[in-house]
């Protein structure tokens, strides 16, 4: 009888152990997937803001004329995007300003109700983890630290943004700026062609 409980209690502390460990890689799991989908869904927001990026200069809350594009090395932008979808019907613009900027260790988008003098939304933290960012510009194939539009042309080509996160992974994404779905013509009218 005390043989038979010995083995018994060997098997269940076996099995306890097995158990726990199962419960915490799939903790450490979930864990995973959950900070590799926020990561997917911030670039996707950053890749859709930059393919709406439309050279369109905007004024500051004090009526300063802005640049349709800004960057800076450190990753911080300002821009006007177009296909801000008006759902509720407000009385508001189609295009909206954005900006993206490293906060307190995360990446944030701070939008704006209108394009000119209007002071920004809540900032929106997109992602959480991030110890460094850092940016580039590219303009007619050469890349540049900075962006200010006076580099010959209203918008860059294309923004390249690495992103180092708390754990020393490190990220590098390419996106076009400026590339959006542009709608055909209205009533079948011939780009080009006289009205």
């Amino acid at each position: 009888m005390m043989i038979a409980l010995l083995i018994f209690s060997m098997l269940a502390a076996g099995g306890i152990a097995i158990l726990a460990f199962s419960v915490r890689a799939q903790a450490a799991q979930s864990k995973r997937l959950d900070d590799i989908g926020a990561l997917a869904r911030t670039m996707a927001i950053l890749s859709a803001d930059l393919a709406q990026a439309r050279d369109r200069p905007s004024r500051d809350e004090g009526g300063t004329m802005l640049p349709a594009f800004v960057g800076a090395a450190d990753g911080s932008m300002r821009f006007v995007r177009a296909g801000w979808s008006n759902l509720d019907a407000a009385p508001r613009p189609g295009i909206q300003k954005v900006a993206y900027r490293l906060g307190d260790k995360s990446l944030e988008r701070i939008g704006y109700p209108q394009v000119d003098g209007a002071p920004p939304l809540v900032t929106a933290v997109l992602l959480g983890n991030v110890s460094a960012v850092s940016a580039r510009y590219r303009f007619r194939g050469a890349w540049s630290d900075r962006w200010d539009g006076t580099q010959g042309a209203s918008l860059p080509d294309a923004v390249e943004l690495s992103l180092t996160r708390a754990d020393s992974t490190a990220y590098r994404i390419v996106m076009l700026v400026g590339s959006g779905y542009v709608p055909p013509p209205l009533f079948g009218a011939v780009p080009g062609a006289p009205a």
